[in-house]
């Protein structure tokens, strides 16, 4: 993907109200992604890297902790949960290792941000890791890194040598005899553990499969100690919130959901791309950043934070992109994955691919997911071909219930929302491939709706 947010402009603009819409971004960590050093230690100080590092270190870690609770940095996983407050819930004072873990494990359909954040900057996760670490009074971290990804694993390694080497980590790293150790390690690709625990499963050598909770990690995580798990662009989001401060922070974003982050766009768009800007954006105002949808055609659906997330409509090109303002659309920022389709694509093909997706990558644990995901390929592969009954839409609606918040973990829910959405919005397309014996994008196998797809989507580029 082309990245699209490396402009000099580095001050905070509010969400709207701008004439040119490029000035709404707010490249941080992808400023200088387009430099042909910037993932060496020599072009990361040469913008200041490192420097929020000897300020974070000069703090108390419990002072370090409050900071960044009070600039309101939001996990930027899916959750969005405070990343200052589930430092917190590491219990100090108990004789137990601490440990700090990474999730670099970016699996979701539509997702990529944390891959060419750690492609383009990987010292900003190394500095965030020490800067967390002393905050959590860690003195071991992990990044578990999605294996497939070679070239990423290779510039990381070369990053994490070269912090060694300058004595970021290693035996003194948090100060005179406060050693920090940082583990690489790569998974084997399974989608499944890119759930917290299902990681540490896999970290600790078992089969990648989602623990009971409680104990929760920050009591009984890697090893049985207290365990925090951070996403990539959480951790490296710490050393400019640290270096430029917290009330520089806060003057991005919403008050519930402040500060920068990276929305990825994808699909049928004229210039996708890593958009880095505040929360609180709009569909609309990326769009016209990236010259709006593939030209002659226009916006049909499309989902908010990956394919695990509610899908919205053309209705909904103005939600505010936070995690209050999606949510409150009935969908989740979730990774925030902007995959954007037209009104050539078939909803029941697009619905029908995901599932097939998530049935492929259950772990088959428990018994809704399990099963669950199976029967709904299955039913959906025959409202796609023509080939079932009326009575099949409100059986795919079913399971998905059974499916969705009945499941271990969240693979489940995350199968279960597109079904719920699409139906929610397009069930008229549901019921034409029934009526036509077939996908009415398909002439081949359908006549229904000869006159084509509905032409009642809003027109981005107008």
């Amino acid at each position: 993907m082309t990245h699209d947010g490396g402009q000099d402009e580095t001050s905070a603009h509010p969400a709207g109200g701008e004439a040119d819409p490029q000035k709404l971004l707010t490249p941080v960590l992808s400023a200088h992604w387009d430099e042909s050093d910037s993932y060496t230690l020599a072009g990361y100080r040469r913008h200041g890297g490192y420097r929020a590092l000897r300020k974070a270190l000069a703090m108390d870690p419990d002072d370090l902790i409050a900071y960044v609770k009070e600039a309101g940095l939001r996990g930027r996983g899916g959750a969005g949960f405070p990343t200052g407050m589930k430092w917190q819930f590491i219990p100090q004072g108990d004789g137990k290792p601490h440990y700090l873990v990474v999730n670099a494990d970016e699996s979701e359909p539509g997702t990529c941000k944390d891959i060419p954040l750690l492609f383009a900057n990987p010292h900003s996760l190394i500095e965030g890791i020490v800067i967390a670490c002393h905050a959590i009074r860690s003195h071991h971290a992990f990044i578990y890194l999605r294996g497939e990804v070679v070239p990423v694993l290779r510039r990381l390694h070369l990053a994490v040598r070269e912090a060694y080497e300058a004595g970021y980590l290693g035996p003194d790293a948090l100060g005179p005899g406060k050693g920090l150790e940082l583990t690489v390690h790569a998974g084997a690709g399974a989608y499944i553990c890119g759930e917290e625990t299902a990681l540490l499963d896999s970290l600790e050598g078992r089969r990648g499969q989602p623990r009971l909770r409680p104990p929760f990690p920050a009591v009984a995580g890697l090893y049985a100690c207290p365990t925090v798990v951070n996403n990539v662009e959480s951790i490296a989001s710490v050393p400019a919130l640290v270096d430029k401060g917290k009330d520089w922070f806060r003057s991005m974003g919403s008050e519930k959901s402040p500060g920068f982050t990276l929305y990825s766009l994808s699909g049928h768009v004229a210039r996708p791309g890593q958009y880095e800007a505040p929360l609180g954006i709009t569909l609309r105002q990326l769009l016209d950043m990236s010259g709006g949808m593939r030209p002659g055609h226009r916006l049909k659906f499309w989902t908010p934070g990956g394919s695990s997330t509610p899908l919205l409509t053309d209705e909904h090109l103005d939600v505010p992109l936070d995690y209050e303002g999606v949510g409150n659309a009935g969908s989740m920022l979730g990774t925030k994955a902007l995959q954007c389709f037209d009104e050539t694509t078939c909803v029941v093909r697009a619905v029908t691919r995901w599932t097939e997706f998530y049935a492929h990558e259950s772990c088959g644990k428990c018994t809704p997911c399990r099963e669950g995901t199976y029967w709904l390929v299955q039913l959906l592969r025959d409202i796609e071909a023509g080939k079932a009954g009326h009575a099949d839409l409100d059986k795919i609606a079913d399971i998905a219930d059974n499916i969705n918040g009945k499941s271990f973990c969240a693979l489940g829910d995350g199968a279960a929302s597109p079904i719920f959405s699409s139906l929610q919005y397009f069930r008229d397309e549901y019921e034409a491939h029934l009526a036509g014996r077939g996908c009415p994008f398909d002439p081949e196998k359908s006549t229904a709706w000869a006159d084509g797809p509905s032409s009642a989507h809003l027109e981005v580029n107008a």
